[in-house]
């Protein structure tokens, strides 16, 4: 799923608006962690959603500015 970070929250965890309006509260994945990725308001992310709890979820990407969106389908 995409969305737009709208809130910053204690202890690295963000509110997440979706494209559909939704919104998700959002932790970050360990591979930002550990190369100290930066999330500001307003930026662009990725993340997977709880199939268990749809109102939670991990940020795994953030976008640039004017980045295009990542493919979703795997390389060959």
């Amino acid at each position: 799923m995409f969305g737009t970070i709208k809130q910053v929250y204690p202890s690295t965890t963000f509110g997440v608006e979706l494209e559909n309006g939704h919104e998700v509260l959002a932790h970050i994945a360990g591979r930002l962690r550990r190369h100290h990725i930066k999330l500001l308001l307003g930026d662009r992310v990725e993340l997977e959603i709880s199939p268990y709890d749809l109102t939670k979820g991990r940020i795994i990407y953030r976008y640039r500015a004017g980045e295009a969106r990542r493919s979703s389908a795997a390389p060959a």
